[in-house]
């Protein structure tokens, strides 16, 4: 196992991770929702119809995150496919599998991979069948601008969310209208920082293999297998 001498970049890349992990699923599985707004109501429910109509998703995808009074200006590419309440994301070097009981988080660089089980009892855990009802509570949907994007429409809707001890001071949603698929998801923090989620490739129905959200530690003989249970 090699040392860990990258702890605060392994840490920052670790909450990326995260972050857009929470943002992957509550695009694509957050539309479950009592719209304020009729309009908006409409275009989610017809998105929610088309994603619960795939077998499965392969997303490619760009991710920043920007804050201009911190000098902070970072992008990374990524993938992520998802089936049921399984998904394999792949986001700066890192590689998340949850297998709809556990999450294996594999590390390259320190040659370590960590077990953890996922209680999705719990509040913080993050699963695709809990993002099903994420939006149900706690925002305002408003129907936003349309904006013309290399020919495509794209409708915005503007999430703001209820609480004010939330520190996000409100998202955008960007929809394609003819596909009724998402094209990007803008959140904006009450400290000015701009994360972006935007869609590169939204593939559906692919044939995965069987393996595809099975962990095989024997892939990685090497490596510190850190079990976190």
């Amino acid at each position: 196992m090699k040392s860990t001498t990258h702890k605060y970049e392994n840490k920052n890349n670790g909450s990326m991770t995260k972050k857009f992990l929470q943002i992957t699923l509550l695009l694509l599985f957050g539309f479950s929702v009592q719209a304020q707004d009729k309009k908006a109501k409409e275009l989610l429910d017809d998105v929610t119809s088309k994603i619960k109509s795939y077998e499965n998703i392969v997303i490619d995808f760009k991710y920043s995150l920007n804050n201009s009074k911190e000098n902070i200006n970072q992008e990374s590419k990524g993938n992520v496919t998802m089936k049921n309440n399984m998904y394999v994301l792949n986001l700066m070097g890192v590689t998340k599998i949850y297998d709809g009981k556990k999450t294996y988080t594999i590390n390259p660089e320190d040659e370590e991979v960590s077990i953890t089980k996922v209680n999705e009892k719990d509040d913080s855990a993050i699963t695709p069948s809990k993002m099903l009802t994420f939006f149900n509570n706690g925002y305002k949907y408003t129907w936003d601008i349309l904006q013309n994007v290399k020919g495509r429409k794209i409708q915005y809707i503007k999430l703001i969310p209820i609480s004010s001890r939330d520190q996000r001071k409100e998202i955008l949603l960007g929809i394609d209208i003819q596909t009724k698929n998402i094209y990007n998801l803008i959140e904006i923090g009450k400290n000015g920082t701009k994360t972006t989620l935007t869609v590169n490739s939204f593939k559906t129905n692919q044939p995965l293999s069987k393996n595809q959200f099975i962990f095989a530690e024997s892939k990685y003989p090497n490596y510190y297998i850190n079990k976190l249970d």
